[in-house]
């Protein structure tokens, strides 16, 4: 077989890696090649069958001599030789099985550094494991690495440039709309605060469901039979008082799962991917928010458009938010790829391949929100508020946007008709007409019909005035952006890296 093996090196052998990760090249991030790039794949089978080795060596069950060869060096050394692409080429050539090949990679390879040890350690690896105790456990490591890494520092990032406009804008006047609709007074702060609240229970949710990831090393059915019946089990127990599962997951700073099968239980994965969609799906709430409000006709956020850019191949003097257009669509993706996640839940009895295939892709969820991410990161420290606009937008229904106020104050003031009816059928027609508030247009009704006139009498006078100043009614608006931006706050100041005294 190492014949064979060296053949198809040779062919591999100057070739650079491939980094693509599942998805549409278009939308993949760099950041995240090491750990989902295609061939880094196979380097973390590797890093799993290490360990593995490691711990034998621990349990003195390794030929004395071939520990010498377990060194970081060589570890790095045979790693950086190990690609997914020849894993493959290996398979489809002679093994027809994944660990099989990786296997037969890592041997040559090791042969050819110091043959007589080489060849007598080479045969201890993959022992006691099956091939998903290596796979279920190597992937759980890659997702783990990429959160803490990569996802979960650029996460934090954002929230801390939303904090900031957050509070920039917590007292900035803008007309709330429900239904496309001009509806109550809100403030830009309070409004970018929805969504950033959002954003920080998604981030603590990811923490949460990221501690729940667990390896396995369990065996063909999850009895751990060879384990337990060749000793590895009492061994580890008898030299550390921990199973030999134990033992391997802690090079790898993992726990294990409470039982597993030939592979792990799917619902840890499944809700930290869940995590990662509902995360999308936030990216995707303000990107439309943004989106919108950047229509020619509202133009309340400006986003900054560069020098070299264009907007249209047609129509030069477009300016597109195809940024936030962008952003918005990949969830579209995210939400159909979460779709496998829950297609593999399900496997015949302690395990079947049907799923296989499918779980390769999984990391596509976290490659396409990762790719939102340094999007809106790049974008949101520069987006500013046309106060302007807001003004102007405001105005137009500025007379109006009380009717749930006024119709309240008539019930307590001991209206005894339809309240809500008077405001939508009399007061309001009247006031578009005059460009009256609805209180002033309250006040002139009573005049014309004395049974207002004891209702208006109770209405006290600070609140009528207050009626008519639309722009002071943001209610908790403020108070409530500056609660979500110190919640920002607290969570960058927990997880966030530490700042020297």
């Amino acid at each position: 077989m190492l014949d064979a093996v060296q053949e198809i090196v040779r062919k591999f052998r100057r070739k650079p890696d491939i980094l693509e990760m599942p998805g549409n090249h278009r939308y993949q991030p760099d950041s995240l090649k090491p750990y989902f790039g295609h061939d880094n794949i196979a380097r973390f089978y590797f890093d799993v069958e290490w360990a593995l080795l490691k711990v034998l060596a621990k349990l003195n069950m390794l030929p004395p001599k071939t520990t010498v060869l377990l060194t970081d060096e060589m570890c790095q050394t045979l790693r950086s030789k190990i690609t997914t692409t020849l894993e493959d080429a290996i398979e489809r050539a002679i093994t027809k099985h994944d660990i099989r090949a990786l296997l037969a990679a890592v041997r040559y390879f090791l042969m050819a550094t110091r043959k007589h040890l080489a060849a007598i350690l080479a045969r201890w690896f993959h022992i006691p494991a099956t091939s998903y105790d290596t796979i279920d456990t190597a992937r759980i490591v890659a997702y783990k690495r990429a959160f803490w890494e990569v996802s979960f520092p650029a996460l934090l990032k954002l929230i801390g440039s939303l904090k900031v406009k957050v509070v920039e804008l917590a007292d900035t006047v803008q007309i709330g709309r429900t239904h496309g609709q001009h509806a109550e007074p809100i403030t830009v702060g309070f409004w970018l605060a929805t969504v950033l609240e959002r954003i920080i229970d998604i981030a603590e949710h990811l923490v949460a469901r990221e501690a729940e990831l667990v390896g396995k090393f369990s065996g063909p059915v999850g009895a751990y039979n060879c384990q337990v019946a060749l000793g590895f089990e009492k061994k580890s127990q008898k030299m550390f008082g921990k199973t030999f599962e134990e033992l391997v997951l802690a090079e790898l700073k993992l726990s294990p799962a409470p039982i597993s099968t030939q592979i792990l239980p799917p619902e840890p994965l499944a809700r930290f991917l869940l995590e990662f969609t509902l995360l999308s799906g936030a990216l995707g709430q303000i990107s439309r928010d943004c989106r919108n409000l950047q229509r020619t006709e509202l133009a309340e956020i400006v986003e900054p458009f560069e020098g070299t850019q264009d907007g249209s191949s047609a129509m030069p003097h477009k300016r597109n938010p195809i940024t936030w257009e962008g952003v918005e669509g990949i969830y579209t993706i995210v939400k159909d790829e979460f779709h496998k996640v829950l297609d593999v839940v399900i496997s015949d009895h302690q395990r079947d391949a049907t799923g296989m295939c499918v779980m390769r892709e999984f990391p596509g969820i976290v490659v396409l929100t990762q790719y939102q991410l340094e999007m809106v990161n790049r974008i949101v420290p520069r987006i500013t508020a046309n106060k302007e606009a807001l003004e102007r937008n405001f105005a137009i229904d500025r007379h109006l946007v009380l009717s749930e106020a006024v119709y309240i104050a008539l019930v307590m003031a001991g209206y005894e008709g339809d309240a809500h009816s008077l405001v939508n059928h009399t007061l309001v027609p009247r006031s578009q007409a005059s460009g009256r508030h609805l209180i002033e247009e309250l006040i002139l009704l009573a005049k014309e019909k004395s049974e207002l006139e004891p209702v208006i009498e109770n209405i006290p006078s600070m609140l009528i005035n207050w009626l008519q100043i639309p722009e002071g009614f943001t209610g908790y608006a403020g108070e409530k952006a500056l609660e979500v931006a110190r919640r920002a706050d607290d969570l960058i100041e927990k997880y966030g890296p530490k700042k020297e005294a």
